[in-house]
């Protein structure tokens, strides 16, 4: 009874089938050549005969409309287009506030803004304190010796010595 047990396990035999086997026989592999050689525009047997309204976004419909399916903005007996979970209410919205025009005036003016208020604390904005600190001596002996770098003395024109 056990040798019966044992022999339908059949350890050995899985274990020596290789790993290619294990793999699923029909595979699909989509090649350059498989693509169709004529591609149609307008077949009206496509989809079974099924008129296709034009491509309305719902979204872009009045939303206190008297619509049967008031959350879609659809009525009762409406033929849906083929891609309605594109243009339903729920879809990404038409971005209409204003035109690719008047976007690059606002962008501009916004960048003239930014340079014209660069350009003004530039010109009124001081560099360079009006009167600069001087030390008696240039502290010569407070920083370090004659080797260390000095502050600026009484009538010199730079802060320190090279």
């Amino acid at each position: 009874m056990l040798s019966r047990r044992i022999v339908a396990a059949r350890p050995l035999t899985r274990a020596l089938v290789p790993a290619i086997a294990a793999r699923p026989q029909f595979q699909q592999r989509r090649l350059a050549s498989d693509a169709p050689t004529e591609v149609v525009e307008n077949d009206p047997g496509m989809n079974g005969g099924y008129i296709n309204p034009p491509p309305e976004k719902k979204s872009n419909r009045d939303p206190y409309g008297d619509y049967y399916f008031r959350q879609q903005r659809r009525n009762y007996g409406e033929p849906c287009h083929e891609d309605e979970d594109i243009l339903g209410v729920l879809s990404l919205h038409d971005y209409n506030h204003f035109t690719p025009g008047w976007g690059a005036v606002l962008l501009g003016t916004f960048v003239a803004s930014v340079f014209g208020l660069c350009g003004a604390v530039s010109l009124f904005y001081p560099d360079k304190i009006s009167v600069p600190k001087s030390y008696e001596g240039g502290l010569e002996a407070e920083l370090g010796g004659p080797q260390a770098v000095r502050a600026r003395a009484h009538g010199e024109e730079v802060y320190w010595k090279h």
